[in-house]
This record gives structure tokens, sequence and C-alpha cells, in this order.
């Protein structure tokens, strides 16, 4: 079996903690996968994916973002291209679809945080519509934020959604890699892919105790609620501006949308 932390942030964004870090704890607690996933910003990840192959790590890291969309946060795993911001929701799973990516919901229906919320996922449901459905969803979230909703959520997959339940860490620091993952079958990135695809994923991990919550809670809010957010945003108009392409990552094998995912 393998096990993948699909939710991982470095100080290339708002979290606290090198992508050499990271990858280190990763190693450390025995992942075999890992998705760095900066908000809005990708080039962290090919970083990181970087440092690992220089290093022959046992960790594989597979490209990604946490996109805010108009309806909030999601999480675009397996892509090599940025994914714009502030748009719908069905439009930028659709856009997640269209790299040969899968599109996972972080920390659902909270409050404590941008999440996407019921009426937006029933909404997705009911176009029926394979491009714009979801691939996964975050069922073990060890924050506070990502456990407010959890019992909620975890009706709404079994009655309303079926697709694959992920658990991530959402860890800013190195210490909480790994606090929660994502069990799959094999142990690599396309073992991975695949199992998310026909819903065998299984969600494992644990809850943060109030000390992890609070270690170096302060920077880390200034850079999530201040800091990163105007970079993202100045960034964003500068690509508009110039008419920049999104940076794309090294060559990566082709991955177009499983046709059993159409299976809703």
């Amino acid at each position: 079996m393998g096990k993948a932390d699909l939710q991982l942030h470095s100080d290339l964004g708002d979290g606290l903690a090198s992508p050499e870090e990271i990858l280190a704890a990763a190693e450390l607690v025995g992942m075999t996968v890992i998705a760095l996933t900066d908000h809005d910003d990708i080039r962290g990840s090919f970083v990181l994916r970087d440092i690992a192959a220089r290093r022959s790590s046992p960790v594989e890291v597979i490209p990604g973002i946490e996109v805010t969309t108009r309806s909030g946060h999601l999480l675009a795993l397996f892509v090599e291209d940025e994914i714009p911001m502030f748009r719908p929701l069905a439009d930028t799973v659709a856009a997640i679809h269209r790299q040969g990516g899968l599109a996972v919901v972080p920390h659902p229906l909270s409050y404590l945080t941008f999440s996407i919320g019921e009426r937006a996922l029933r909404g997705l449901a009911e176009l029926g519509e394979s491009a714009s459905f979801i691939d996964g969803i975050e069922l073990i979230n060890p924050s506070y934020a990502g456990r407010v909703r959890v019992k909620r959520a975890v009706w709404l997959n079994e009655h309303v959604l079926r697709i694959a339940e992920t658990g991530s860490s959402d860890a800013h620091h190195a210490e909480l890699v790994g606090t929660a993952w994502t069990d799959f079958s094999g142990d690599g990135p396309d073992d991975l892919y695949a199992a998310i695809v026909t819903r065998t994923t299984a969600a494992g991990g644990r809850p943060w105790t109030l000390r992890e919550h609070l270690r170096g809670a302060a920077q880390q809010q200034y850079r999530s609620m201040l800091r990163d957010p105007a970079k993202r945003i100045r960034r964003s108009i500068a690509r508009g501006r110039t008419g920049s392409k999104s940076p794309t990552g090294p060559p990566g094998k082709g991955r177009p949308r499983h046709t059993e995912a159409d299976e809703r």
C-alpha cells in the first residue's frame, strides 16, 4: 500500500517550511507520494520535484496547486501548468481535467476557511457533466478548520457525490507533514492516480493537538491572510498585462481523463 499526503504548503507560499524540509519530513514518516500545493502558484511543486529527483528520494512528488475558485479552495493535482484563480468552480474543474489532472476538494464545507460548500458541490453533481465533476474529497484533515464539518462531508459523499476519499495534512510546518494521508494500492503516482479515479482510496490520520495548531500560528496567519494573497494578486495582474503564459514544468507523463471517472 502507498501513502500520499496531498496537501502541503511551503515557505515559497504561506507555509513556514522550505521544500527541502518538507521532503525530509515526508521521508522520515514514510510517505511514498506527496503534493506541494501552494496557493495559486505551481512553481514550488516543480522545485520540490527537482529536489526529490536529484536526491533519488524514495518519496515521489506530484505537481499541485491549491486554486482559489469563486466557491472556495480546490486542489489541482497532476497538473503541469497553473490554473487561473477566481474562476467559477465548474470552469476550474474543467481546466484541471483538460490538463489530465484531478480535482480534489480540501477541507470541505468548512466555515473556518475559504471552503467549497454543500450547495456548490450539489450544483456540480446536478450538472451531470463529467468534465466539470470533481474527483475526490478530503475527509481527513487534522486541522480544526478541516474537522469542523467532516461528518456532514462524509454523509454528502456517501449519499450524493460518491467520489474518492482522501486525507491530507494541510501542513504548513515540516513537523506536521504526514499527520494525515491517503492510502492507495501500489506505491507511485500512477497507482495513486488510478486509485482516485476508481474511487479505491482510503483516508487516514490523526487530529492536531492544540500545541500543534498554535506553533508558528501568528507568522503563518500573516503570510496566509496578508502577504501571500497580495503577492498572488500582483502576480496574476502582471501575467494578465504581459499576456505571459503559465510556467510549465519538466515534461511528464500525460494522463488523459479516465473513462471510469465518468460512471457517476
